[in-house]
């Protein structure tokens, strides 16, 4: 008898339904440790078809390591599961255990690619500087507004010129001197930091072949071609080029009931942070690139009628599906042919 299992997961513990035959053979939960969960299932569900749980912060890891184990694990979008999940009149972890299981038994979900560990490092790396620039920007910001107060205002500057403005203007006023100098020294600091995430991801991106390929089109950086080969992976995952602008949710949105019919805006659907990458890129292209290329006088015509946003967001859609279509055929960026992608 082929066994279903759903495993509802948390960061102490994973509640386990096993279902057959359209009943509940077993319930119960255990320590959320892949390890543990595979001994439990080989004893519970020697028979186990599918097992299923939702998307979160533990699926890579879950994902990766109970397929190790040899267990049939499948990751469901989480945002279907809870459509069908909330159908139970109360929730509760074993109920929502029970009702992946019973998800897993119909085959009624949407199963999640599940990203290599060699793709959340670079990940981790994009977000991790990206997240140490926005504290030396909070820092600087810090600084400014507090000297403000004093009556000494900093000259717009970046830097060691924005240490030397800071340091000087401190200098006639020792009491501010020992509060703003310690934030002065923790901005220094993440500087440092963010230079030698910036120098990984450089180095990381230069024996790449595929970030070296989509860095030969205007406006894409280190940041976005690292980000948009980790987001993909394989350009086998898509079939279409096409695709791609909608699984980044760069597509609009249809709302279709009756006589009712319109498009509205985006639907802001799957990874965030590419996202507003390509959007990024498509306003630099549209705003500061001096390399003419289709896209970008496609890009240009297309904000005379719509306006500068909308055209931008389009830009970004096409810059998705010519990314895609260039990992695929490892071709050049064309700059005669961009827009026709």
């Amino acid at each position: 008898m082929n066994q279903y299992i759903g495993l509802d997961v948390s960061l102490k513990e994973t509640f386990i339904a096993v279902r057959g035959d359209g009943k509940r053979i077993w319930r119960g939960k255990c320590p959320s440790d892949p390890e543990i969960i595979a001994q439990t299932l080989a004893k519970r569900a020697p028979n186990a078809r599918r097992v299923v749980f939702e998307t979160g912060p533990l699926s890579v890891w879950f994902y990766h390591a109970l397929t190790a184990k040899g267990v049939p694990a499948i990751c469901i979008d989480a945002r279907h599961a809870k459509a069908a999940l909330d159908m139970a009149p109360n929730k509760t972890d074993q109920n929502d255990a029970d009702g992946l299981a019973q998800l897993a038994e119909v085959g009624f979900y949407r199963e999640v690619r599940v990203k290599s560990f060699d793709a959340m490092l670079v990940r981790t790396l994009v977000a991790a500087r990206q997240q140490m620039l926005k504290m030396t920007v909070q820092i600087s910001n810090q600084i400014r507004g507090v000297m403000k107060t004093f009556g000494l205002v900093v000259p717009k500057s970046a830097g060691s010129v924005l240490e030397g403005h800071i340091r000087s203007l401190l200098a006639t006023n020792a009491g501010l001197e020992r509060i703003v100098l310690p934030m002065l020294e923790a901005w220094l600091a993440l500087r440092v930091r963010v230079a030698q995430l910036s120098k990984q991801l450089i180095a990381s991106a230069r024996t790449s072949e595929q970030c070296q390929l989509l860095m030969s089109i205007p406006g894409i950086g280190v940041v976005t071609a690292s980000s948009f080969i980790a987001a993909i992976e394989d350009p086998a995952n898509f079939a279409k080029s096409r695709s791609v602008g909608a699984w980044i949710g760069l597509t609009t949105r249809r709302y279709q009931s009756g006589e009712v019919d319109y498009a509205g805006r985006i639907s802001k659907r799957g990874d965030t942070h590419l996202r507003a990458l390509l959007y990024e890129a498509a306003m630099v292209i549209l705003t500061r690139t001096s390399a003419d290329s289709a896209l970008r006088n496609w890009g240009l015509k297309l904000r005379e009628k719509i306006g500068f946003k909308r055209a931008a967001v389009a830009v970004a859609r096409k810059l998705a599906v010519i990314m895609h279509t260039m990992l695929k055929t490892g071709e050049l960026f064309n700059r005669s042919a961009g827009a026709a992608a």
